[in-house]
């Protein structure tokens, strides 16, 4: 190809700094990065995907992973004209995966700078250091419309974790507090998630982001197989199968971060409703190239081939944020759907504000979970002595955490949502309503499972993406035996009408955490923007999907 001088900037791929980012120096020019190039689809698929998802799963014709990367992967010749600007800029290509569109490069900041036409800082934020830019990365004329997204070039976390510890309390607090939380089976046996199955011949993948060190290595977050030993044994529920998997350099590297008590949670849940099911763990670095490169190498692994992936990490929607991120996400998730792999993510623990101290004063949904091709799970309390449920909204305020829920102001209402009286976004615009289903997940009514060596409590939507990952895992193993396909993409099928009995409606409460948004927002009959349409039944929730 001839090599054109004229650059021009790659649509959507603006950042800003961060509010209280301060500038320490230029990035290291010598230092070895690599970056994910994103390269368009043969062909728009957004349509036909929630066409699919209207269907009933035993009439829908899936995608193969073979047939999807033959349909829907990047064409070589583009891929060619990325190996043309490689060799003129000095970077290395990693490697080309046609399925997932992406070609991964490697060089030194030096030649990256040059290649994309931006400028790399190291920049303080928030107690560390990471590497950022600001403004738009510049592409050659002839990539415009073949690249759609470059990832990597600053590598500032992207996501939190989505879990919460139950909350130490005195005096006849704790006395009233004890008893309050739950076994992950006592959970399956009040949500009435169908008995005959324990996810056998399904696999499900969990998604989790590593902390990383100024040079990008990864330093923490991870599982020691001890506890997991421990708490399968105490459950009485035989250990499931589970492998980590490294993508983009990220590793299981437990014992030196929080985010733990995420990996851990994750698995035990899931592995506790599917003990019959693999579970394979995707690490990679807390960057948007580590957390887009997590979801395609789980959604494209012809080798495991998930049916179910569980996101647990996330954060604000933010109109001046990474829209090409979003873009990137969106997509993975979108090609999960294509393919019958079902994705469940946690909606947030922060209410309606989905931020913490550095709360902007609105209301915002949580991404991944406001994707309208995700499973967006959302939060309650539980209460159940003697078997009967009682069962609200989770808000214990900004110390005991609320269930994330709300309105996007970057996808708009999907089809499946025009029935469900969604309230205009806060830039009153009709948007995509989150979550979609809730479960427990106030830490003060929490998951037991053993952690660093102890038995402890834990909450956090983060406990219903696994929750929910398991059902589906159940539920696909009967849907196979039965007809010889995954439930997949089940958004449109639970909006529809003939749902009534699916779901227990949670109609008390509101996930205004501060109770500084007049109560944004309100449980009420049917769907809402704190409790999505409410807890599945299990049982019925097969029936729904199988028939």
């Amino acid at each position: 190809m001839a090599s054109s001088t004229t650059r021009v900037a790659l649509a959507n791929s603006a950042r800003k700094l961060p509010k209280g980012a301060k500038l320490v120096g230029a990035a290291d020019p010598k230092q070895e990065i690599e970056i994910s190039v994103r390269l368009r689809a043969k062909r728009a698929d957004d349509e036909q995907v929630m066409a699919l998802g209207a269907q009933p799963p035993r009439e829908r014709q899936y995608l193969s992973r073979a047939e999807f990367g033959a349909a829907m992967g990047a064409d070589p010749a583009d891929v060619a004209k990325i190996d043309d600007f490689a060799h003129r800029h000095d970077l290395n290509v990693k490697s080309v995966h046609l399925a997932s569109r992406t070609v991964k490069l490697t060089g030194t900041v030096k030649a990256m700078s040059a290649a994309f036409g931006v400028k790399l800082n190291k920049v303080r934020y928030e107690g560390a250091t990471h590497r950022m830019r600001k403004g738009s990365v510049q592409i050659p004329a002839e990539l415009a419309g073949i690249v759609v997204g470059v990832h990597g070039l600053d590598n500032r976390p992207v996501a939190q974790p989505h879990f919460r510890r139950k909350l130490p309390q005195k005096g006849a607090a704790a006395r009233a507090a004890q008893g309050g939380s739950f076994s992950v089976d006592q959970i399956a046996q009040l949500y009435n998630f169908p008995g005959g199955e324990t996810g056998a011949g399904q696999c499900i993948a969990i998604i989790e982001l590593n902390d990383i060190d100024q040079k990008g290595h990864p330093t923490g977050a991870g599982y020691k197989t001890s506890d997991l030993r421990t708490f399968f044994k105490r459950a009485g529920i035989p250990m499931p199968k589970i492998a980590p998997a490294s993508v983009d350099g990220g590793a299981n590297k437990p014992g030196h971060s929080e985010a733990d008590g995420e990996v851990v949670l994750d698995i035990e849940v899931a592995g506790a409703i599917a003990p019959g099911a693999r579970i394979v763990v995707y690490f990679a670095p807390n960057t948007t190239n580590g957390f887009i490169d997590a979801v395609k190498a789980a959604v494209h692994d012809t080798a495991r081939k998930p049916s179910v992936i569980s996101i647990s990490w996330g954060g604000p929607e933010d109109q001046e944020g990474s829209q090409q991120f979003v873009d990137g996400l969106n997509e993975a998730i979108r090609d999960a759907a294509a393919m019958g792999v079902t994705v469940c993510v946690a909606s947030g623990d922060n209410g309606s504000a989905d931020m913490g101290a550095d709360w902007d004063g609105k209301p915002h949904a949580d991404f991944p979970a406001s994707s309208p091709f995700a499973l967006a799970c959302g939060g309650t309390n539980l209460k159940a002595p003697n078997g009967h449920i009682n069962e609200v909204v989770w808000n214990g305020g900004p110390q005991g955490g609320a269930g994330g829920g709300g309105v996007s102001v970057v996808f708009p209402r999907p089809q499946y949502q025009a029935q469900a009286h969604v309230p205009k976004s806060p830039t009153h615009h009709n948007g995509r309503g989150v979550p979609d289903v809730a479960g427990d997940a106030d830490p003060a009514t929490g998951y037991e499972i053993f952690l660093n060596g102890v038995g402890t409590t834990i909450g956090g939507t983060s406990a219903v993406a696994p929750l929910m990952a398991g059902l589906i895992a159940r539920i696909n193993e009967a849907t196979t035996k039965k007809f010889g396909k995954t439930v997949g993409f089940i958004n449109p099928l639970i909006y529809a009408a003939n749902t009534q009995g699916v779901f227990r409606d949670i109609t008390v409460g509101n996930n205004d955490i501060t109770g500084d948004l007049h109560g944004m927002y309100k449980a009420g009959p049917g769907w809402d923007a704190c409790s999505g349409l409410g807890v599945p039944n299990g049982e019925a929730l097969q029936n729904l999907l199988s028939a």
